[in-house]
């Protein structure tokens, strides 16, 4: 690696300003400081000194993504296998889960990075490294059976609206992953809302129907919910992932070791993941509560809270999306309610309009927005608070 090092910074006066290729300098930068720590510190007025730049950042919140990655390819294999009614090895669940999965994440690198090349050679600044985390948000939040060239649309999509648009990383007002999963949801509902693909393939399984075995159902827990359907997946397969869904939101279990590297690192806000978890688990029981005392005999209503908090992309969203620290809400007390009513709005929009159960979505979209105006009324409430004091 010294070697290596060596070899860039000799080439880096070529790069420079007046250089031989110095139109290339973002590309160069990119890949040096993708390679090794930058060799240059933040200037101007900075409060807070650290050791760890925003690539290395990125690259942990990728390290916590890994168990629910490996579990995803491992369940679309598995699946696969099961609608064809094969009893399979761990090593062929993961050598058909790689298949199908690697070239979505593959597909997303290589037209997100492609165009945030292109833009920081046209502006002539540097690469944006938050797409390091972005690039493989958006293949854990979609289903196996997507079409490749689905998943480029999207990511180019996201990466020139969402982020580019407003200025690059940390001046999005949306997470960028979630903005790709809903152009997708919206531009082609057929492919992401549970019906059979034209090619004959189920949605959530990457085998073809007409090879399936007969009571194969190509319906996730929460698409069953959503048709007023109990779900054939028991709480403890939820919570495991032995069920249908996108790539990487099977597991709670998976997504939990993710959230605890994230917490532990303190690159994830533990007060957004555990109150995002306690405000869907409150409007849960709020919902019982209305339903019994009302007597109004609602199956929405009537869902165990706890069902909620592992179906569909609700852990996904928690500790994955929620917590993206441009778009979420910047104080301590204003997470707080932040992750509050992310959950709490995640279980109304499925109690509410059943039609479209998984509400974990639009819910951190909408508050997203919110969380300037979230953290405005929290510092606005501290600043006459320490008035009354002087007072």
């Amino acid at each position: 690696m010294n070697k290596l090092k060596e070899v860039l910074h000799r080439l880096r006066p070529e790069f420079n300003k007046g250089g031989k290729y110095e139109k290339l300098r973002s590309t160069f930068d990119a890949i040096d400081t993708f390679l090794f720590v930058p060799g240059h510190t933040t200037h101007g007025g900075t409060h807070i000194k650290d050791g760890i730049d925003l690539k290395r950042t990125m690259f942990t919140v990728v390290i916590a993504m890994i168990p629910a990655l490996l579990f995803g390819i491992w369940n679309v294999g598995y699946q696969h296998f099961r609608a064809l009614g094969i009893e399979s090895t761990l090593l062929e669940n993961m050598i058909e889960g790689s298949i199908v999965v690697l070239p979505i994440v593959a597909v997303s690198y290589i037209v997100g990075l492609a165009v945030e090349f292109i833009f920081a050679q046209i502006r002539g600044h540097q690469v944006n490294e938050g797409f390091l985390v972005t690039g493989m948000l958006i293949p854990l939040c979609l289903p196996p059976s997507i079409p490749l060239w689905m998943v480029g649309v999207a990511t180019a999509f996201t990466v020139v609206v969402c982020k580019e648009v407003f200025g690059g990383t940390g001046m999005n007002l949306l997470n960028p992953a979630l903005t790709a999963r809903v152009f997708l949801f919206f531009a082609y509902p057929a492919y992401m809302a549970g019906e059979y693909l034209s090619n004959g393939d189920f949605l959530w399984v990457a085998a073809n129907r007409n090879d399936a075995v007969d009571g194969f159902s190509g319906a996730t827990s929460l698409s069953l919910y959503g048709e007023g359907k109990v779900a054939t997946a028991s709480m403890w397969e939820m919570f495991v992932g032995l069920e249908q869904g996108s790539i990487g939101e099977t597991s709670v279990l998976a997504i939990l070791i993710g959230a605890l590297i994230l917490i532990l690192t303190g690159i994830g806000s533990w007060r957004i993941i555990a109150s995002v978890f306690i405000g869907g688990f409150a409007m849960g029981l709020m919902m019982n509560s209305l339903n019994s005392g009302l007597h109004l005999n609602n199956i929405y209503m009537a869902a165990n809270p706890l069902s909620h908090l592992l179906m569909g992309g609700f852990a996904f969203g928690a500790v994955y999306m929620a917590t993206d620290p441009v778009s979420a809400a910047q104080t301590n007390i204003g997470k707080i309610y932040y992750g509050l009513l992310i959950g709490a709005f995640t279980v109304i929009l499925r109690v509410w309009n059943p039609a479209y159960p998984e509400g974990m979505m639009l819910a951190i979209l909408l508050f997203n927005v919110l969380a300037p105006l979230i953290d405005y009324f929290v510092i606005d409430s501290n600043k006459k608070r320490r008035l009354a004091r002087v007072k």
